[in-house]
């Protein structure tokens, strides 16, 4: 299925550098404000007490946030728990207030709107787990990275593995320096589209390495700049599908699903968007700039003597 096809190829190419510039100064900036800023921990990882509260009737949870808003604790995190009628409500540490008078402030707030609210449960999560949690997540992340790597240094050469990591990299750093410019709540959920965005991002860069190594068998050219272009034009009809047809579903969770995956649209409306630039304009020009060649492709012919030719 194609949007369109076009006749002539778009010379992508031409802009390698300056895309290469872009990228790498964004990768700088955003690692810049990750050792200044940071990252705005939510309750996962800092710890916080977690509630567990259930209504006879379908909770309002919209109503719940802005009722606990109003009464001093915007920072609350409100959603459903199973059923429509039950709440799961997490608060950060707060200094020199214990877990359990926490609750029972809470409990106040939520019972002066509805009289007939019950308190389930109430959990205490360490800073300790929050602290595992934190690293767990970023050795998945690592671990990730290598077999990503792996794969396409077997399935390509390690040239286009080099060129996935560092297009894929590129993506999650941006997505992390957007959350730590706005501080927005970095949570389990936003740490799992992180994970989404690297599987997406190396999916899209690895239909345009297919149709590079076709091309490179095919073709006698040694023009790679011009084997690239003609590459990524043959597939832009199908990336525009896929990322638009993708993005759309992720605006509809941003913009309709409410809090509980906001943070993980959100990040995944960035990471969608910087990882079909990428797969594009930055993987391709560092296959390019560290010397791929046809010959890199093409098996050498052995004689019956067994000299290769």
């Amino acid at each position: 299925m194609e949007l369109f096809h076009l006749k002539r190829d778009i010379p992508f190419m031409r802009y390698a550098r300056s895309t290469i510039y872009v990228s790498v100064l964004f990768i700088v900036a955003s690692i810049a404000l990750l050792a200044t800023k940071g990252l705005n921990l939510g309750v996962d990882f800092t710890g916080g007490t977690v509630m567990e509260v259930s209504y006879p009737q379908p909770a309002n949870v919209a109503g719940i946030r802005e009722q606990l808003a109003k009464a001093g604790y915007p920072d609350v995190s409100v959603q459903n728990f199973g059923t429509s009628r039950d709440v799961l409500v997490r608060l950060p540490v707060k200094a020199g207030v214990t877990s359990a008078q926490l609750s029972e402030k809470i409990m106040v707030v939520l019972k002066q709107a509805d009289a007939t609210v019950l308190l389930k449960r109430v959990e205490f999560v360490g800073p300790q787990v929050g602290k595992e949690l934190f690293e767990d997540g970023a050795l998945g992340l690592l671990v990730v990275s290598i077999g990503i790597m792996l794969y396409l240094a077997l399935r390509f050469e390690w040239r286009f593995a080099v060129g996935a990591i560092f297009a894929t990299a590129h993506d999650i750093f941006i997505v992390l320096g957007a959350f730590s410019l706005f501080q927005w709540e970095f949570s389990l959920t936003v740490l799992a589209a992180v994970l989404a965005i690297m599987g997406y991002s190396v999916n899209d860069t690895v239909v345009v390495f297919d149709r590079i190594r076709e091309n490179f068998k095919k073709t006698r050219s040694n023009d790679v700049a011009a084997i690239m272009d003609n590459a990524k034009t043959a597939t832009l009809s199908r990336t525009i599908i896929t990322s638009g047809s993708t993005q759309l579903m992720v605006l509809a969770m941003l913009f309709l699903g409410g809090e509980v995956l906001y943070g993980f649209a959100l990040a995944l409306t960035i990471g969608i968007v910087v990882g079909t630039y990428s797969s594009v304009l930055v993987a391709s020009p560092v296959v390019m700039w560290l010397g791929v060649s046809r010959e890199d492709f093409i098996k050498p012919v052995k004689t019956e003597s067994g000299a290769v030719v």
